[in-house]
């Protein structure tokens, strides 16, 4: 789809708006074309003793009245427009968001939160400012140059109009070629703005960071040469737009120049008077504005074409886990993977290379309604991907995953994700109070609600700690608590949405071993009767699990109860051995 015809599908949608705006355009249109015929009137009776006293007030009066009314017309087209021209924003920001919200992962490893957020921002202006201000200047622009030319030809002199309209090609020649690097010059300016915006996102979410290392300086001279090339190509652009106002005037003043030399010929000959000649000047001054429309417009269009075109990929990207099931029901029942193998896309979303080992390899369980099952393993041996396949934020390139009856895929992604409960390996909290970011997980949540949960997530006392309580702001993803409450606090969100399965990833790595046990106990009661999956790099987290599987290299070497893999004397019982000597190192 191309602006224009996005433009047009939308005006055809609001055509009642886009309507009362054009019947006042041409009010204003013929207003504006009357007042140098009745000017020329007045002062050819003027000349000639006709228009004196009473008559002449009566036609002063007139003149006003026709200002005032072309007045309250312009702001009436304006409000109409502009009304329907943010709804066209409002639309594209909604349709943005939520095609946006749809995405997984792989969509945004290929994407730059800066550039999403410009593009949601500065892109869409551009394209509102195309379907509102230029729309109607082109409007108004066509109508008032065709009426004007009209009055100059047909109502004063054509030979007059004809000789006026002269340099008008030279014109048409400047705007064709202005256009044109107009265009790319808007598109890189969005694109270094796409830049800067990127930088300053990375850098705020960073500030700590770059604090810690003694960066500031180094980031401050980065930000500098990116807002340095963003101010270029915005000046680059502005600079092109400019042109367009020196061929306007160049034309206008050779137009100007031939009408008072074949004018002035006329009158001395007698063949039009010197109220026409006056009408046709005015009417050749009327034209200023139809030619800055003109350029104003192609400016506008061009400027919209660059940002839709950025826009445009974003709208119609493919979904990269397709919503595509048709079972609208929760699932329930026993959990099943069958030979699963998965390996992560390449950095462009291609396909991952055939030379990468699978991040997992020919995975095989099954877990029944209300089992525990525990996963663990080294690090990168892919606990949390086998996690994010059962979400469906990646599909397996191989075997079968399925809830039930059906497998994943066969559920609506609302149905599917709606019967999860899950905690993040990197829990993300929302800058509002605590009680808000716990109530996340359940609309119709009470405070009682929230309090109860997060006494079993071990927060409680945290809160009563707190300046205001679970009041208290957290701050942009929950700067101002630690990483131990952020993961409790993600752990009591998990419990209160109450879902038929609990996917903890990992989610007591920063708290202590005394909390770690109290929480624990506290899971082992709040799952009875739920399925629930736990990742983790602590053994104790999983040491009553139903089934243990451990993971090496995306497969699973050992699989068993604890007693069992203890027994076995392989990598878990030495892991076990190792951390359960820690912890008593911790106790003395």
């Amino acid at each position: 789809m191309t602006l224009l015809e996005l433009i047009a599908g939308f005006a055809r949608r609001h055509w009642r708006a886009y309507a009362a705006a054009a019947a006042m355009l041409v009010g204003i249109a013929v207003l504006t074309v009357y007042v140098p015929r009745r000017v020329g009137h007045v002062i050819d009776g003027l000349v000639a003793g006709e228009v004196t006293g009473g008559a002449l007030w009566r036609e002063i009066a007139i003149l006003v009245a026709m200002g005032l009314v072309i007045y309250v017309l312009r702001v009436g087209w304006r409000l109409a427009l502009f009304s329907a021209a943010f709804r066209l924003g409002v639309e594209l920001r909604g349709q943005l968001y939520a095609r946006l919200a749809r995405q997984g992962p792989p969509f945004f490893h290929r994407q730059r939160t800066g550039d999403l957020m410009a593009r949601a921002t500065n892109d869409v202006d551009a394209v509102e400012m195309a379907a509102g201000e230029a729309f109607l200047a082109a409007f108004d622009g066509t109508l008032t140059l065709v009426l004007v030319v009209a009055m100059m030809t047909l109502a004063v002199d054509w030979r007059l109009g004809l000789v006026a309209l002269l340099p008008f090609p030279f014109m048409a020649w400047a705007f064709f070629t202005i256009s044109r690097h107009v265009h790319e010059a808007w598109r890189a300016s969005l694109e270094r703005f796409s830049d800067l915006n990127e930088h300053v996102q990375e850098t705020v979410a960073a500030v700590r960071t770059l604090r810690a290392l003694g960066l500031e300086a180094n980031a401050d001279r980065e930000f500098g040469q990116r807002a340095q090339r963003a101010a270029d190509a915005g000046f680059g652009a502005q600079k092109w737009e400019s042109a367009y106002e020196p061929a306007v005037g160049l034309t206008l003043t050779a137009a100007g120049a031939l009408t008072l030399g074949v004018g002035g010929a006329l009158v001395w000959h007698g063949e039009i008077s010197i109220g026409q000649l006056t009408a046709f000047t005015m009417y050749l001054t009327q034209l200023i504005w139809p030619m800055f429309a003109a350029g104003w417009v192609l400016s506008l269009i061009e400027r919209g074409k660059a940002a839709w075109a950025r826009l445009e990929p974003l709208l119609r990207a493919p979904l990269s886990v397709a919503d595509s099931g048709g079972v609208a029901a929760a699932p329930a029942g026993t959990l099943r993977c069958e030979r699963v193998t998965f390996a992560y896309p390449a950095a462009d979303g291609t396909a991952a290379p055939a030379e990468r080992a699978p991040a997992l390899a020919g995975i095989d369980f099954e877990l029944a309604a209300g089992r525990t099952l525990g996963i663990v393993g080294p690090t990168g041996a892919g606990k949390s991907t086998l996690l994010a396949l059962l979400l469906r934020h990646y599909e397996p390139q191989a075997g079968t995953l399925a809830w039930g009856d059906h497998a994943l895929p066969a559920y609506r992604l609302s149905a599917l994700r709606g019967a999860i409960a899950w905690v993040p390996q990197e829990p993300f909290l929302f800058s509002a109070s605590i009680a808000d970011n716990i109530a996340l997980a359940r609309a119709d949540a009470t405070r009682a609600d929230v309090e109860r949960v997060a006494r079993m997530a071990d927060l409680a006392a945290d809160i009563a700690r707190l300046p205001d309580g679970y009041d208290t702001r957290v701050g942009e993803r929950g700067v101002t608590l630690s990483g131990g409450q952020r993961q409790r606090v993600a752990i009591a969100r998990a419990l209160l949405a109450d879902a038929p399965l609990l996917l903890i990833d990992d989610a007591l790595s920063a708290v202590d071993t005394g909390t770690e046990a109290r929480i624990l106990a506290e899971l082992r009661r709040a799952r009875a009767g739920r399925t629930a999956i736990i990742v983790s790099h602590r053994l104790s987290a999983v040491a009553d699990a139903d089934r243990i599987m451990v993971l090496k290299n995306g497969r699973v070497v050992e699989e068993g109860t604890h007693a069992a893999l203890v027994a076995r004397d392989g990598w878990y019982a030495a892991q076990w051995r190792y951390q359960q000597l820690e912890a008593s190192l911790e106790d003395v």
